[in-house]
């Protein structure tokens, strides 16, 4: 500053005149007051004011309306779009025009003048509801990311919310990152618009059509497919049909008759597989498959195959505490409980059978529906000790009878 000739406003004089105290900020100060003064007399609330940034801050922008009068521009105030910082939206040194918010008084009673740059601009709102109809399909930038899906700015300060749900037809996705980045230029359909609350909500998925009609109008429930196995799992297997949609064989429609605990036991991921389409639930978005229903189901004939009544042979497979399994034919077992394999208490049917062994037993309940065959060896012994003679014993009396009598006798006795 040593040479420069400057206008300072004497605040003191001391000692006649010897000390004589001048101030800079405080001739400043009057011109910043007088200055004010013009700015607030000129303008009124809604004015529309043009002015430099001076000054960027955490909170926003300062804009110089007159030499030392300035205004604040608040972060949100700065621009439609969202902005994290002052710098995303204005520079210090930029000429820009600003609406004027309001007028106050701080507790120090320093005038504050709010201004708002975003509402000289015009609201972009106002445009959207023209140009963004519903079922209109626009590009937009990704401009931020959150857990429940994706801003899409469609116009200068006009985003629109693609909802994870929205992303993708096939996909399950956790996050929103798994299918845009910030920054990204994507292609959405307007699903709605809200100009009241300022809401557009978005679609990325129904750009495409959903496979999921596809696949209903080329799988029919009853097509036989064939396809490879993704992934096993203890309640099934997931076949891959068409990109991004699997369909399930759960383990109950793998065998009619074998008790498949885990699908591993019989198949392994890679697998190729033939099956048949039992549903296809577009809605919910499910693709179910059966194996077994590729054949008829064994049970369907066993009613009158093996009606109530008849003999039947067959090897016990298993033996528990409650009876024995019997196989009649492939895949077709019956039940002998322990209530009906002897007439007398038995504690376990381990004492008297072993697996393998063939066995006789008479049909005593057959229901298809219920898969269910029951059996009885007790019923087979009663019936053959029904078809032995029973011994004729002679009492006193009958000693001296004829031989016919004896014979008539017994015969009425049988």
């Amino acid at each position: 500053l040593v040479g420069r000739t400057m206008q300072f406003l004497i605040i003191r004089v001391e000692n006649r005149g010897r000390n004589i105290v001048v101030s800079r900020r405080a001739l400043l100060d009057r011109e910043r007051q007088e200055n004010l003064e013009k700015v607030l007399a000129s303008l009124n609330v809604g004015d529309t004011v043009e002015g430099r940034i001076t000054r960027l801050a955490s909170f926003g922008a300062f804009m110089e309306l007159a030499p030392g009068v300035e205004g604040m521009i608040h972060l949100s105030e700065l621009s439609w779009s969202r902005v994290n910082s002052a710098d995303e939206a204005v520079a210090v040194g930029d000429m820009v025009r600003a609406k004027l918010l309001s007028v106050s008084k701080d507790d120090k009673g320093r005038t504050r003048i709010s201004l708002s740059r975003k509402k000289a601009e015009g609201d972009p709102w106002l445009q959207a509801a023209d140009r963004l109809a519903a079922g209109t399909v626009v590009e937009g930038k990704v401009v931020r990311i959150a857990p429940f899906g994706a801003f899409v700015e469609l116009l200068p300060g006009v985003e629109g919310l693609v909802h994870i749900s929205e992303m993708s037809w096939t996909r399950k996705l956790r996050h929103p990152s798994q299918m845009v980045h910030t920054g990204d230029e994507v292609e959405v359909v307007i699903l709605g618009v809200d100009g009241e609350k300022k809401r557009i909500s978005l679609g990325m998925k129904q750009v495409r059509p959903n496979p999921w009609e596809l696949v209903a109008e080329k799988y029919p429930e009853g097509t036989i497919l064939e396809g490879v196995i993704k992934n096993i799992t203890e309640f099934g297997m997931f076949i891959g049909i068409e990109d991004g949609i699997d369909g399930l064989i759960h383990v109950s429609d793998i065998s009619w008759t074998k008790k498949v605990r885990h699908p591993n036991e019989i198949y392994k991921v890679g697998d190729t597989v033939q099956a048949k389409v039992l549903t296809v639930d577009q809605e919910n978005e499910k693709f179910t498959l059966g194996i077994k229903q590729l054949v008829d189901d064994p049970w369907g004939h066993v009613p009158s195959t093996y009606p109530v009544g008849c003999t039947v042979k067959g090897v016990v497979t298993n033996i528990t505490d409650f009876g024995l399994f019997v196989e009649v034919e492939e895949g077709i077992e019956g039940l002998v409980h322990v209530s009906e394999l002897s007439s007398k208490k038995i504690k376990s049917p381990a004492e008297l059978y072993k697996e393998g062994q063939e066995i006789q037993a008479k049909v005593i309940h057959v229901s298809a529906e219920e898969r269910r065959l029951g059996l009885s060896i007790k019923q087979i012994k009663d019936d053959e000790d029904r078809r032995k003679p029973k011994e004729f014993h002679a009492g006193p009396q009958e000693a001296g009878q004829s031989l016919g009598d004896l014979l008539k006798a017994a015969q009425e006795n049988n």
